[in-house]
């Protein structure tokens, strides 16, 4: 049945006037509704995404500093943290698989990938070159302005059998001690350049030491080395390593002037050994480039190469990070390496069991 119809003063008909309007009404209001539920639920849409991305960001740049030897500043210090940093990248990975956003999820774990790759194998022991000469030990120990505790460093030595000590931040007191409590009858030659303050530096060797001496690097730490004469080894030069720490911004060009002046390996040369607090762990690209000369780091090649030597040891909270190092000769065999408690000092010593090539 249909409607009946009115008519205006000018005679047309309005029935059908409603059921135009009628629609029209509801379209406007649809369309009205439209706009306002698109901007309320839009950034509710988008926020796990910016969540996901935001996450991210820092591990990517954190990887690009890393990957690209680009560390300045402040991102010197933290680099060293680098491993650390490697469990962190799975919050924002997991985070953006939960919520299915694969794009970020893809990102996420080529950063989480690529930095595993830079740090995994360090707790992986590598292949040994086939070296049939001596064994050795050296052991390296930073002694905190020389108050480590002697004893236990004289009792270190002992039972570990070492052959060769490196020693820094070593002092004329504790110098003195060592003489006194018997380290001269364990390791009676000497390459000494004791000093007041974290400068001082010291060899000490079960073998006759030649051609020694001691170099102040431009950062003003001290540094003694010497050629050990191992018997049936061919001559061994060995030296205690001691950068400048990159404590603070304005010190950062000497941190890097000492990293660059340690002497490179020599591989169709002399046999070297480098063993000594560092200053800086495996992701530093100066560590990177002077292993690149033809060394091998003792902790790394042995698989314990994430093994922390410097960090909460004197009382600061800071994670441990692997600062201390005995880098070698690619032709010398690494049998094994550990780290040890020191107490009075804020690094731990690091021992390697060696095997040299034969003379």
């Amino acid at each position: 049945m249909t409607a009946p119809s009115t008519r205006t003063d000018n005679g047309e008909p309005t029935g059908t006037t409603g059921e135009l309007t009628g629609t029209t009404g509801e379209q406007t209001a649809a369309a009205a509704r439209a706009p306002v539920g698109d901007v309320a639920t839009h950034p509710r849409r988008r926020l796990p995404d910016v969540l996901c991305w935001l996450l991210l960001l820092p591990g990517l740049g954190w990887a690009v500093v890393r990957f690209g030897g680009l560390e300045q500043g402040p991102l010197v210090q933290l680099l060293a943290f680098t491993p650390y940093v490697v469990v962190g990248t799975l919050v924002p990975l997991g985070l953006a698989l939960a919520l299915r956003r694969f794009t970020a999820a893809a990102v996420a774990a080529l950063v989480t990938l690529s930095l595993a790759a830079a740090v995994a194998p360090r707790a992986l022991a590598d292949e040994r070159p086939n070296a049939t000469g001596p064994a050795i030990r050296v052991l390296t120990a930073n002694l905190l302005f020389g108050t480590a505790d002697a004893t236990a460093l004289i009792a270190l030595v002992r039972d570990e059998r070492v052959d060769v000590l490196a020693v820094q931040e070593f002092t004329p007191d504790i110098a003195a001690r060592l003489d006194q409590l018997g380290l001269d009858d364990l390791l009676p030659h000497q390459q000494l350049g004791a000093e007041i303050g974290a400068r001082g530096t010291g060899l000490y060797a079960r073998f006759p030491l030649r051609d020694g001496g001691v170099r102040r690097n431009g950062g003003s730490f001290l540094q003694a080395y010497a050629t050990v004469l191992v018997p049936g080894a061919p001559p061994l030069l060995v030296e205690s390593v001691h950068p400048l720490a990159p404590h603070s911004l304005d010190v950062l060009p000497f941190w890097q002037a000492d990293l660059e002046a340690e002497p490179p390996a020599s591989p169709d040369g002399p046999v070297r050994v480098l063993a000594g607090d560092f200053n800086a762990t495996l992701d530093h690209v100066l560590l990177r480039r002077l292993l690149e000369t033809g060394y091998t780091d003792a902790a790394d090649a042995t698989g314990n190469g994430l093994t922390g030597t410097w960090g909460p040891y004197d009382g600061d909270l800071i994670p441990p990070v692997t600062l201390d190092h005995v880098l070698v000769d690619r032709r010398i065999a690494v049998h094994d390496s550990s780290v040890h408690r020191l107490p009075g000092s804020d690094h731990r010593p690091v021992l390697a069991t060696l095997t040299l090539p034969t003379a």
